[in-house]
């Protein structure tokens, strides 16, 4: 007869556990809607004073990836000064500095500002995201641990359902700096909520920090991302500085992992990536938020641009994508426990690929039922992915490394989103630019290249210009729905290599786990 493993968490944080994870879903909240908010704003941003800040498409991809790359790049050291500080107090420090960056970034006057504060609102949201996942370890017991993971994941389609509705509301009533200020009454709640409820814990062995590999790992993304923006804004990879920057960031990065691989407290260990399991795990997780991110890039130009919804409109259209979310991510356990990791995260992924293929047949005038159809299903995939590799991905190392674990499961996601705006926000650059240009030869050298930079600027323009204008309408909505169904299928290619990844080499059903299993061995569930 086997027994049930002693309780290794308090009786009194015990009991209020559900309540710790309402506090630090919120605190997540804040982080996801963040993003998910200006998502919509993209356009809004995009357009001309005093309407927006007349940002160009690099402008406003780099307002997305300053953020993504300074989060990405914190997260491990994040990670290890909650595990040497303590997790509660970092979070409450994460969140006084983002609510300090939102409040900044609301009142920017040029689009550099705006990239400026966002970096700022990164600092502190990276040591928010890995110190939530980190409390809930160290508030559960293991057996409740994938319901636990579960919900937290259905936060993210919360806010996904939130962020988008809430900026467009806010758009409608008020100027742009709306959708960063309204982060900064959610902090104050949050930090008065943990400050009552969450317990503080920290790794009794914390590792040291590592400086070094920050700066390198930083360097090496910032000059890599930076060069595929730049060869995406020229339309131009061969041009001898774009291939010079993004040669440099992968010999940046190749040094980085050597250092890390060398040195007695890195910030990535990378010996777990021998265990090809975790691997798999972090590369679908990388992967899929590649291609959505890439999508969601061009999804609100498709719906705010080309179909012509209002950015509330445009919100509540990706309903659907975070309603399946909520739906799907706590059961999606369930299905692990039937069919294992690797049918449901596979299963889950070619769902990915299959919705982002549909993109590249849709037109102007396409049913938008169908459009949230696809979003739906979307949704649905993507919470058959995150669940399972995040279970896979915090049961690897020991509860005392939670930090460790939830700081790379991030960074890969951050950094797989960052590549993911770069790269496919490049390829929809290069083929909008090419489908435009040889419409603009009655336009003055100087506006003909301002226009070729997205549809944005060349619906601007065409504004301008009045009745003489309106004849690059329509070679522009032509150029960027080509545009579009290119990116949308170097999308589905991207998913389609992590369904070969996941199906490769993440584990099947398991069996039933033998009393006495070692806390850190991997496994599929918890239960």
């Amino acid at each position: 007869m086997t027994t049930s493993p002693a309780p290794r968490i308090p009786e009194a944080v015990h009991r209020r556990r559900w309540a710790i994870l309402g506090v630090l879903m919120l605190s997540l909240l804040i982080v996801v809607l963040d993003n998910s908010i200006l998502n919509v704003a993209i356009k809004t941003i995009a357009t001309p004073a005093p309407t927006g800040l007349g940002a160009t498409q690099s402008e406003i991809e780099w307002a997305i990836n300053s953020y993504t790359l300074v989060f990405a790049g914190l997260l491990f050291t994040a990670g290890l000064i909650g595990d040497r500080l303590g997790r509660k107090k970092v979070l409450l420090g994460g969140l006084v500095v983002f609510g300090i960056g939102s409040a900044l970034a609301a009142e920017s006057g040029s689009p550099g500002q705006l990239i400026t504060y966002r970096a700022v609102m990164a600092l502190g949201a990276a040591f928010v995201m890995p110190a939530t996942l980190a409390v809930l370890m160290n508030v559960f017991e293991r057996s409740e641990q994938p319901k636990a993971i579960g919900i937290w994941a259905g936060g993210v389609g919360l806010a996904i359902a939130i962020g988008p509705i809430t900026g467009g509301a806010l758009l409608d009533h008020f100027w742009w700096g709306s959708v960063f200020l309204i982060n900064v009454p959610i902090v104050l709640i949050a930090l008065a909520l943990m400050v009552w409820l969450v317990p503080d814990s920290r790794d009794p062995k914390p590792g040291r920090l590592d400086p070094v590999g920050v700066v390198l790992s930083v360097l090496g993304l910032v000059l890599l991302v930076y060069g595929i923006i730049k060869g995406g804004e020229l339309a131009d990879f061969t041009d001898a500085k774009v291939l010079a920057t993004i040669i440099a960031g992968v010999v940046v990065l190749i040094g980085f992992v050597v250092y890390e691989k060398r040195s007695d407290h890195p910030s990535l260990d990378v010996t777990y990536f021998r265990n090809m399991v975790f691997s798999a795990a972090m590369a679908a997780i990388a992967l899929v938020f590649f291609a959505l991110m890439g999508v969601t890039f061009f999804g609100v130009f498709y719906t705010q641009s080309v179909r012509g919804y209002s950015p509330l409109e445009s919100g509540l259209l990706m309903l659907p994508l975070a309603a399946a979310q909520m739906i799907f991510a706590p059961r999606a356990r369930l299905l692990v426990d039937r069919f294992g990791n690797r049918a449901t995260t596979t299963a889950g992924m070619l769902l990915i690929a299959a919705t982002l293929a549909a993109f590249a047949g849709f037109e102007a005038d396409t049913p938008i039922w169908l459009l949230e159809v696809v979003f739906f299903l979307m949704g649905t995939g993507m919470a058959h992915i995150m669940t399972p590799t995040s279970v896979v991905i915090m049961q690897a190392l020991p509860r005392e490394k939670a930090g460790s674990a939830s700081a790379l499961s991030n960074t890969f996601r951050q950094v797989g989103g960052a590549l993911g705006i770069a790269v496919l926000g490049s390829v929809l650059a290069t083929s909008y630019r090419n489908g435009i240009e040889g419409k603009l030869g009655a336009l003055p050298p100087g506006l003909r290249d301002t226009a070729g930079e997205s549809i944005e600027a060349t619906l601007g323009i065409a504004e301008k210009l009045g009745p003489r204008g309106q004849a690059l309408v329509t070679p522009a909505y032509d150029a960027f729905l080509h545009a579009m169904h290119v990116t949308a299928l170097w999308g589905t290619g991207v998913a389609l290599i992590g369904a070969v990844v996941v199906a490769a080499f993440l584990p099947g059903k398991n069996p039933a786990a033998p009393a006495g299993e070692r806390e850190s061995e991997l496994i599929g569930t918890g239960d």
